[in-house]
């Protein structure tokens, strides 16, 4: 009779940690956080992107700042060539960030390509921070490509 009692009690452990094993894990439903929220800039067609700070760094998001040089005797505004992105229609663009880990593609004009820069006719202020490492993947995001 003992030895009845000690195996009920000890299949009766056992079933629990089995049953206890079947329940969805916490995480599962918990609400997930998208990587990239793409919300409209009001009285554009263009969108604002804010990732979250994960997203940022498996896309290797890196920033430089558009700059004042002089090229061939005159003060332009220059980007790296790596900001820039064309779009279907030839258009060029690039993204810029006034808040960290939040993104806007502005249209630019380039005027020419010198060596690994970019010198502008038309663009932001010298000093604006503009995205140099995970262009595509941004234009991506911001256009829906991919999905």
């Amino acid at each position: 009779m003992q030895y009845a009692k000690m195996w009920t009690i000890g299949f009766l452990i056992v079933m629990s940690l089995a049953l206890a094993g079947c329940s969805a894990p916490a995480a599962a439903t918990e609400t997930k956080v998208p990587p990239a929220v793409v919300e409209k800039i009001e009285g554009t067609e263009l969108n604002r992107l804010t990732l979250t700070e994960r997203a940022a760094e498996r896309l290797g998001i890196q920033t430089d700042v558009v700059r004042e040089e002089l090229v061939e005797g005159v003060q332009r505004l220059v980007v790296p060539y790596s900001a820039i992105i064309y779009d279907l229609e030839g258009g060029t663009w690039a993204y810029f960030s006034s808040d960290p880990l939040t993104f806007s593609r502005q249209p630019i004009t380039v005027d020419q390509i010198e060596g690994d820069r970019a010198v502008l006719t038309d663009g932001p202020d010298a000093g604006t921070s503009v995205v140099t490492v995970g262009v595509a993947e941004l234009y991506g995001a911001d256009t829906g490509i991919g999905k």
